[in-house]
């Protein structure tokens, strides 16, 4: 029976269904004298604790209680239900005013970015931290003692435009992030001048995109790249007594136009075939799909069997970690990149990000012996760990909770606002997958 539907109670036999735990007497009682056995409900909680995932929360109620208190229950799970309805339209409310507040957020956004890649230097007072002044005047103080600057340092600094690789070592200070970037990324991502949001919010959809701008480079044609999240802001109507908050539902990434040879996320292996029958060995080369931060943007799948187990699931976890990586760029990184470039802020929920312990040896060689029919083999699909799927979202986003509610936040952690602007948009994009 599933956990939303109502509650039946039991036929009047007067047959026993207390826990085992209970004493003889009160094993045998009916359901309305079981109520006033001491430590009656205590057991139940202790049986719902332990049934978990498997609980049959209809059969346990209508063994365990009297048919008008089972009544009484079913009443007060749908109060819950139009309380969560109440919830939502709170969230809703919530979502619109951050797409509201865009318009707010785009003018220091643009001028972060305008600094970052050097068209625009700020003026002394805009580079004074008045919060700072008692580091920035020792720091002067060390100046004067240490004399003029050196010709080498003078001559690093005459070459610097902006903030060289302003948003790869924001990205290498988020731990969640780091675990994505490998050596071979690194050179593309010095190309990354800008990452901003755009929010959605209509009837038919909402969500948020994350648009990541770079400059021109050998790797790629694209100006910008582009991962687009949708959001769920009501209950699920199969489930929902089951509802947190809003939740990411769905992802969708671009297509790289990659120039020829400069693919990052494939590489080429040799393997070696035998022939089954001649005993005969050939080399063949084949394209398989090595690790990267790219990859972000061909995100997994939602998997059909919705029930699926995430331990068992390596596509569940994969989805899982997209989710939470999504929510952060969007809720914490891109609001307080310059905190993280230097150092002064972390993922707020690191812990959404267990480390796994890999007990299988590397295997660097890249030649293999296979059997000649393996010749078309499929490739390799990189695979993100992380936490549950459907990464809800306390006040779509922002540290909200309606009076008396939930601030949805189980999976997701904390959620700053959302503070992103759409930008310049001009240039060419990435094909939505």
């Amino acid at each position: 029976m599933d956990k939303n539907d109502n509650v039946q109670a039991p036929p009047a036999t007067g047959e026993s269904s207390v826990a085992d735990t209970q004493s003889t007497a009160a094993a045998t009682s009916t359901p309305a004298t079981a109520l006033a056995t001491p430590g009656f409900l205590q057991n139940v909680q202790q049986r719902l604790e332990s049934m978990g995932d498997d609980l049959d929360l209809g059969a346990l109620l209508a063994g365990s209680l009297p048919a008008e208190v089972v009544r009484r229950v079913n009443a007060l799970r749908n109060i819950q239900v139009e309380h969560h309805k109440i919830e939502a339209n709170f969230f809703e409310e919530v979502h619109a005013l951050e797409c509201r507040y865009l318009s707010k957020y785009k003018p220091l956004y643009e001028k972060r970015l305008n600094i970052v890649k050097g068209a625009y230097e700020p003026t002394d007072a805009e580079a004074k931290c008045a919060f700072d002044e008692d580091e920035a005047d020792e720091e002067a103080k060390k100046a004067a003692e240490a004399g003029e600057k050196s010709d080498e340092k003078k001559k690093d600094e005459e070459k610097a435009v902006g903030i060289p690789e302003f948003w790869l070592q924001v990205f290498k200070n988020s731990d969640a992030l780091s675990e994505l970037i490998k050596e071979h990324d690194e050179p593309v991502l010095k190309h990354l001048i800008d990452v901003r949001l755009a929010m959605q919010d209509d009837a038919q959809y909402k969500g948020f995109t994350i648009e990541f701008e770079f400059t021109s480079n050998e790797y790629f044609s694209n100006t910008i790249l582009t991962k687009s999240y949708e959001l769920r802001t009501g209950p699920d109507e199969t489930e929902p007594l089951s509802y947190e908050g809003p939740e990411i539902i769905k992802s969708k990434g671009c297509e790289i136009q990659w120039n020829k040879g400069k693919n990052i996320t494939i590489k080429m292996v040799k393997k070696r075939q035998k022939h089954k029958s001649r005993g005969t060995i050939r080399v063949v080369t084949k394209e398989v799909q090595t690790e990267s931060f790219f990859n972000f943007f061909t995100p997994p799948t939602v998997p059909e069997d919705a029930d699926a187990d995430l331990e068992d699931n390596e596509e569940l976890q994969s989805l899982a970690a997209d989710f939470e990586i999504g929510h952060m760029l969007r809720d914490s990184i891109v609001p307080k990149a310059v905190l993280y470039y230097t150092g002064e802020a972390g993922d707020e929920d690191d812990g959404e990000f267990d480390e796994d312990e890999d007990d299988e040896d590397d295997d660097d060689d890249d030649e293999d012996e296979d059997p000649e029919e393996d010749e078309d083999e499929g490739h390799h699909h990189h695979h993100h760990g992380g936490g549950k799927g459907g990464h809800h979202h306390g006040g779509g986003g922002g540290k909200h909770g309606p009076p008396g509610g939930s601030q949805g936040k189980p999976k997701g952690g904390k959620h700053g606002s959302a503070g992103g602007a759409n930008g310049a948009g001009q240039q060419p994009e990435c094909k939505q997958q």
